[in-house]
């Protein structure tokens, strides 16, 4: 029993080794692929002042549940494609312009 629970902390802990990010979607318009952006924030090796980078990535989003502007959190994984090599782990806020996109649709949709 003891090797039981050794072994599946050992899958936990690679499991949870894997680098995660957390960013903003910038991009949906490719198929089951999600463009994160993650602002990076840096001290200056010689001022000190502290400087913002930006960078994209590009995630595997299985349902297409994602939207611009939502912010999600990434999991690095095997590489996918030849730029995909994160996952969508899991949406932590919704847009708020996503929202209102949806409320427009459904009344459209009533209407016919």
């Amino acid at each position: 029993m003891a090797e039981t629970k050794n072994k599946t902390e050992a899958a936990e802990q690679t499991a949870s080794r894997r680098n995660e990010k957390v960013g903003q979607v910038v991009s949906t318009k490719m198929q089951k692929t999600i463009v994160v952006e993650i602002e990076m924030r840096k001290a200056h090796p010689k001022y000190k002042r502290v400087m913002k980078s930006n960078k994209k990535f590009y995630a595997h989003d299985e349902q297409n549940s994602a939207r611009v502007g939502d912010v999600v959190r990434i999991r690095e994984v095997r590489p996918l494609s030849k730029l995909k090599r994160w996952s969508l782990e899991e949406i932590v806020r919704r847009s708020s312009l996503a929202q209102l996109s949806d409320e427009e649709k459904v009344p459209a949709s009533e209407s016919k």
